[in-house]
């Protein structure tokens, strides 16, 4: 379904009614120059037949055609439309933020956002896979994935070089949301690594960083694994049962805030 001339959001919907429901917004990653509706349309089935609540899968605008702020910019317009539009036929009651890589800094980004303007639905949850959460300095997975997994160093680096124009500050945070101001109302936060993937550090670091600042954090780090275990589940038994992990998550979340919701 086109909803703007810069993106587009395809809806996953399991329901058999319209009655209001927790919706998923997820953000495909593919280090904002690659990914798309079509990468990701196995694992948002899952997670719509899982969970049994609606996905809204964005496809933002990619780089190096569109340089940041774009993804970013398209990501914020998407969550407005999905908590405000009436045209998409869902009444959210409150959003979960799914995404992976690239997808999970948009998404933690959004989540940090909220804190600050809140959306006009609450987020209740933020499912981070593999995310990039820091984007100035080289980790020590950095120094140690550099070849023989789907995603290496020199690739990261290279996907950053065509996002980012050069001179942009990457401390901000919507780039590096481990340099942000972490504030204790964030939402609730599913964190994933990979040992064989150069993200692997700094999503640790980042679950550590939000558990300091208050947030309840679920962080999970797998041994054995590469970069794109979700979008392999259809042929990784493990990234079957970690699908089924994500959904138990967003399950337990939803229906704890919508009971808070309702008193």
């Amino acid at each position: 379904m086109a909803v703007d001339d810069r993106f587009i959001v395809r809806i996953y919907d399991p329901r058999s009614d319209d009655s209001p429901s927790p919706v998923i917004l997820f953000i495909h990653g593919g280090g904002w120059v690659m990914g798309s509706l079509d990468t990701h349309d196995g694992l948002c089935r899952r997670l719509a037949t899982r969970t049994g609540y609606p996905v809204a899968a964005v496809d933002y605008r990619l780089a190096p055609e569109h340089r940041y702020p774009a993804a970013i910019d398209d990501c914020r317009a998407a969550l407005q439309w999905v908590s405000a539009s009436p045209s998409h036929g869902l009444t959210p009651r409150s959003i979960v933020l799914v995404g992976d890589s690239a997808g999970g800094q948009l998404a933690a980004s959004l989540a940090i956002e909220a804190t600050r303007t809140p959306s006009p639905v609450p987020i209740c949850a933020q499912v981070l896979l593999y995310p990039v959460t820091d984007l100035t300095t080289r980790s020590n997975s950095y120094e140690r994935v550099i070849n023989g997994f789907p995603l290496v160093a020199e690739t990261m680096e290279w996907f950053a070089d065509l996002y980012i124009p050069p001179g942009v500050d990457r401390t901000s945070a919507d780039l590096s949301p481990l340099h942000a101001d972490l504030s204790q109302a964030l939402p609730p936060a599913y964190i994933c690594t990979v040992d064989n993937d150069p993200l692997a550090d700094e999503g640790i670091l980042y679950a550590a960083a939000l558990s300091a600042a208050g947030t309840e954090v679920s962080a999970v780090h797998l041994a054995g694994y590469a970069h794109g275990l979700f979008t392999s589940a259809g042929t990784i038994a493990r990234g079957e049962q970690m699908v089924d992990k994500v959904a138990s998550f967003i399950t337990e979340a939803t229906v704890g805030h919508n009971s808070y919701l309702s008193l």
